[in-house]
């Protein structure tokens, strides 16, 4: 099941990654209708169906505060080094994989149905605050975006940004952090603010990005 409340406070690819990155590669990361049906669908979860608030505020120090989707060292069973970043979307959470058996986990927002993808990257750029320019196929989908909105407390893209090899694809802030947990993104991964500063500090460029798409292993 699905956690529904929650506190809060203000590179090489695999086939299958391959394949579902193909249908999704300029769609773009945010909120809205799926256009593609790439991959392998999971089964039915619980979607948050609103769309983005360019300008709405939501300050770096928002974070999840409590349950399942905060912040927390956890058991971790990995062969992937210390350092390796491991996104479950199934699960609603990215790992920092710290060794033995254990890594920082935190509550993230994921692709919705259409939208979900797997593969290996690394982290190949990194952004404070940064900008959001919707390519036009979100556009269409959600005439109201601008064309092209500066960083800052009120986009969409929140506070950092962990830019994920040569795709459109990142791990990032937001400025709803009540979508943590939900399938409501067009591929990318969302953080509370908080949560995404605190990865950030972490991950350095080049970091390996596992993307599981399915059942934990």
């Amino acid at each position: 099941m699905t956690p529904k409340t929650r506190a809060i406070d203000q590179a090489p690819w695999t086939s299958a990654g391959l394949n579902a990155v193909a249908g999704l590669f300029l769609m773009g990361c945010l909120s809205g209708p799926a256009a593609a049906q790439a991959g392998t669908m999971p089964s039915a979860r619980e979607t948050l169906d609103v769309g983005d608030e360019p300008g709405r505020i939501s300050t770096e120090e928002a974070v999840i505060r409590d349950g399942p989707y905060a912040r927390q060292v956890v058991f971790f069973r990995s062969n992937e080094p210390p350092g390796t970043l491991v996104v479950h979307t199934s699960e609603r959470f990215v790992y920092l994989v710290q060794g033995n058996n254990r890594a920082l986990r935190y509550g993230i927002g994921v692709g919705r149905e259409g939208f979900q993808w797997s593969g290996l990257v690394q982290v190949s750029r990194k952004a404070e605050w940064p900008d959001w320019r919707p390519p036009p196929e979100m556009i269409a989908r959600q005439p109201y975006l601008p064309s092209f909105m500066a960083g800052g407390p009120g986009n969409p893209m929140g506070a950092r940004a962990l830019y994920l090899g040569s795709t459109v694809f990142r791990i990032h802030g937001t400025n709803q952090p009540e979508t943590i947990g939900h399938a409501i993104s067009s591929g990318c991964f969302r953080l509370a603010n908080g949560d995404i500063i605190d990865l950030y500090a972490r991950v350095p460029l080049g970091t390996k990005v596992v993307i599981r798409h399915g059942a934990s292993l």
